[in-house]
């Protein structure tokens, strides 16, 4: 029995730094497919002339290899004219010892043609250049939080241990010391107290033995160039913000649903999820599809009856940090019941005899993708979180019988407290 064939006239793109390596696979009534080549240079002059080909050829259905970030400009020019599918390079890649880049392109076009390729998730180009935004300013945090770490490295085997007095060294009143100890470092037997805020008075003693060190006039040099990089990244974290709040602002009614969630009040959270999984739910399926797709459940691997490793996949490498920060702040609240005693349930169920490491993967995880999915139907709907869709959900029917000791942890885990009355 041969395969559908789907896609009548299709094109395979192999894609490389230079050049690419088109493949328009055409098959008539008689399903005899007959294929034509060519090979185009990645310069924009290159790519107009390859849409020009593909649309001379009436192929307007195109799958090409996500290769590094190469098939972003054949992605660009070829977007306008025909319906690309970007396909993830482990899908496509072809038998050992007959690979070559035509034969790749024919390949992927082989595959395509009968729609054994899944593309990759595309959001809309203002959704994509959003992602791209968010994603540098998550590296711009990364850069601060490297320098701040520098800094207090430079400090500790200088022998000032304000870290061990201030909770953060970057504070105004750690940053005047600095200051001050910067202007002279043999000199440390200067005033502390008209440099520190109110509250920090009753630490005064604690702060004059933790500058009591000596700074050298290298370690001073190096100290001066972190504090002038760090203030130089979060003047230039800041300028990227406008910018992405102004490219966010016809996303705000999807930016207000997602701070409606329990632990989500940072405008920038909201508009990480939104870059990451786009607004238009209808990519997905249903929820469970979308929590797959930010690689937050388990994956299938079975074979002769036997389950091997269902660990969570390395997708969503962006938004499942993100998160797993989200999930571990909201199972502290004893406000969201919802979600604190899943946590609770799934950490009783799982045991202490596990790793505690894999205990809280497994915990943060379902929180995780509990929260995706009051995300992905609060898009779909268009209604603010509501906390009662959980726990309406988790009430037995009244028509079963249940023990009294059932009776009391269900009342507990919609958030009652249960006292004991004392007989007189």
């Amino acid at each position: 029995m041969s395969l559908k064939i789907v896609h009548k006239i299709c094109c395979g793109i192999d894609v490389h730094k230079n050049f690419v390596v088109a493949c328009i696979a055409t098959t008539n009534d008689k399903g005899v497919t007959t294929y034509k080549n060519r090979r185009s240079s990645t310069f924009t002059k290159g790519l107009k002339e390859l849409l020009q080909w593909l649309l001379d050829h009436n192929c307007r259905d195109v799958c090409l290899e996500s290769t590094g970030k190469y098939w972003i400009p054949v992605f660009n020019i070829l977007e306008t004219e025909c319906r690309v599918v970007l396909a993830h390079p482990k899908y496509v890649k072809a038998i050992k010892g007959k690979k070559t880049d035509k034969k790749d392109a024919k390949w992927i076009a082989d595959l395509f043609k009968h729609d054994l390729l899944q593309g990759s998730f595309m959001p809309p180009k203002d959704i994509r250049d959003m992602r791209d935004l968010m994603r540098y300013r998550y590296k711009l945090t990364c850069f601060s939080a490297s320098e701040k770490n520098r800094l207090q490295n430079s400090l500790t085997v200088s022998n000032i241990q304000i870290a061990n007095v201030v909770s953060d060294t970057f504070g105004k009143s750690a940053q005047n010391i600095l200051n001050k100890i910067l202007e002279d470092p043999t000199d440390t037997s200067f005033d502390i107290e008209p440099l520190i805020h109110g509250s920090m008075k009753k630490k005064l003693p604690e702060l004059e033995l933790a500058i009591d060190g000596f700074i050298d006039p290298s370690q001073a040099g190096k100290i001066k160039v972190i504090k002038h990089h760090y203030e130089d990244l979060q003047a230039r974290k800041n300028d990227l913000e406008q910018v992405i709040l102004k490219l966010a602002k016809p996303h705000q009614l999807y930016i207000d649903l997602i701070l409606s969630m329990p632990s989500i009040k940072d405008p920038f959270t909201a508009i990480t999820i939104i870059s990451e999984i786009g607004t238009d739910m209808s990519h997905f399926p249903t929820a469970k599809n979308l929590c797959s797709w930010a690689g937050l459940t388990p994956t299938n691997n079975e074979s002769a009856g036997k389950k091997k490793s269902v660990r969570i996949s390395k997708a969503g490498c962006y938004i499942k940090p993100l998160l797993v920060q989200c999930a571990l702040a909201v199972v502290k609240s004893e406000k969201h019941p919802e979600f604190r005693n899943r946590y609770l349930r799934i950490k009783k169920r799982r045991g202490h005899k596990k790793a505690l490491i894999a205990i809280c993967r497994m915990i943060l995880t379902a929180i995780c993708r509990m929260i995706l999915t009051a995300i992905y139907h609060m898009f779909t709907t268009g209604e603010f979180y509501n906390p009662e869709h959980y726990r309406k959900a988790e009430i037995l029917p009244v028509t079963r019988e249940i023990t009294v000791e059932q009776a009391i942890l269900i009342a507990r885990s919609q958030g009652y407290r249960i006292r004991e009355l004392v007989a007189s």
